[in-house]
């Protein structure tokens, strides 16, 4: 889990800012469509093969360790190449193939998980844990060591921090490379992962088309439904976040550690979540998830807020990382059968993963668009907008949801 999102968090809260910012600043000048495009779409494929590819693969035919290594072996080079790219053709088509090769490994890291534990609700958060912490490393790490100069300890976070280096901007691109090298060592260490083989003697052959009956569940209905449209306003969160961290006078090697409050936040509720699990319910849990998107975007778009305010209501992300996402990850692996739990989790990624951030990444470049007036863009639209989904599908959720899980394995 460690590595499994230390690669991630090395390049993604960055990558937007480096993408939009001018080639003036060092960076490629990308339009918001283009960015959208880039990161939105490449990672919706990906998700959308998932279940196709990794899911049945791990499902029916090979092991879970093993393809996993491949996977992100291969992805840590595509990774490599990309970051020597300045046209959005060669961005877009590599993004496509890395997200073909990553998004998969999302779901296998969480099947695997339950694979080799007893306790779920107890075990999942205290292992999942450890992804946000090495998030939290990589995007500490790689300003520390690249983008800066003359290191010090001060009291906030990251704690210790330097003046940027003069060419910080177009050095953002090296956060891939960091990324790649991770990639490389994860791919190396899964093949020291407990033996997770496929079920080569279930009924069913097609482990995704029995995935799929899940749908005749009202609650896994809903579940998908809610998860769609928060899929869309988290990622809208990361292509939007990084510019406008930027915009209110964070300084660039400032924006990883800055987004970082929000893993720390995770660490906390992560910890706690199989407690509110067993006291409270999923139903109940998952809304608390639903309306922290509410507030972090509501505060987010209000300009009257200090600085610091903004960046501290971040803390959010604890309550919609983990009462939501983890918590729907624990509760549909205990709705599907022990045979189609890999495709389970990817077809569920196929909603997170695939349609939120291509509608996502449509929506943010729209509003981007629709919010800037004389080339000024207007952040504070865009966030109340985005809030307003928040508010929208959670209210949905809580009114539709209805826990079908069997008495046995409730919590």
């Amino acid at each position: 889990m460690f590595l499994q999102y230390a690669l991630w968090g090395a390049w993604l809260p960055v990558i937007a800012r480096y993408l939009s910012a001018t080639t003036a600043e060092g960076g490629l000048g990308f339009t918001g469509s283009q960015i959208g495009m880039t990161l939105g779409l490449a990672g919706s494929i990906g998700a959308v093969a998932a279940p196709f590819i990794a899911g049945q693969i791990a499902d029916r035919y090979f092991s879970t360790e093993h393809i996993l290594a491949i996977l992100v072996t291969v992805g840590g080079a595509v990774k490599f190449i990309t970051a020597y790219q300045t046209e959005y053709s060669a961005w877009l088509i590599l993004s496509i193939i890395y997200s073909v090769l990553y998004m998969p490994t999302l779901a296998l890291s969480n099947s695997i998980t339950f694979a080799h534990i007893s306790d779920p609700e107890n075990d999942f958060p205290k292992l999942r844990v450890w992804g946000t912490i090495g998030w939290i490393v990589a995007s500490w790490v790689f300003p520390m060591i690249w983008l800066q100069q003359g290191l010090h300890f001060q009291w906030m976070p990251p704690f210790i921090v330097g003046a940027e280096l003069p060419d910080v901007t177009s050095r953002l691109a090296d956060a891939l490379k960091f990324s790649g090298l991770i990639s490389i060592t994860y791919g190396a260490f899964c093949f020291l992962l407990p033996h997770t083989p496929p079920k080569r003697d279930a009924v069913e052959k097609l482990a995704f088309k029995k995935a799929f009956e899940l749908f005749r569940l009202s609650s896994f209905t809903t579940l998908v439904i809610a998860s769609l449209a928060v899929s869309v306003i988290h990622q809208i969160y990361f292509l939007q976040t990084g510019p406008f961290l930027s915009h209110i006078g964070i300084l660039d090697s400032q924006i990883g550690p800055a987004m970082t409050i929000g893993q720390f936040a995770e660490i906390l509720t992560m910890a706690y979540l199989g407690f509110f699990l067993k006291r409270m319910g999923f139903h109940k849990v998952i809304t608390i998830g639903v309306a922290a998107y509410f507030m972090r975007y509501a505060i987010f778009g209000t300009d009257a807020l200090p600085v610091w305010v903004m960046v501290v209501s971040q803390a959010f992300h604890g309550f919609c990382y983990a009462f939501f996402f983890a918590a729907a990850y624990i509760y549909v692996d205990k709705l599907a059968d022990e045979d189609v739990r890999h495709s389970a989790q990817t077809i569920f990624g196929i909603i997170i993963l695939g349609g939120g951030p291509v509608i996502g990444g449509w929506l943010s470049g729209y509003l981007q668009n629709i919010y800037t007036v004389s080339g000024v863009f207007s952040f504070s639209n865009l966030w109340y907008t985005v809030s307003a989904i928040g508010l929208a599908t959670a209210i949905f959720f809580f009114m539709s949801f209805r826990d079908q899980l069997p008495k046995e394995v409730s919590v």
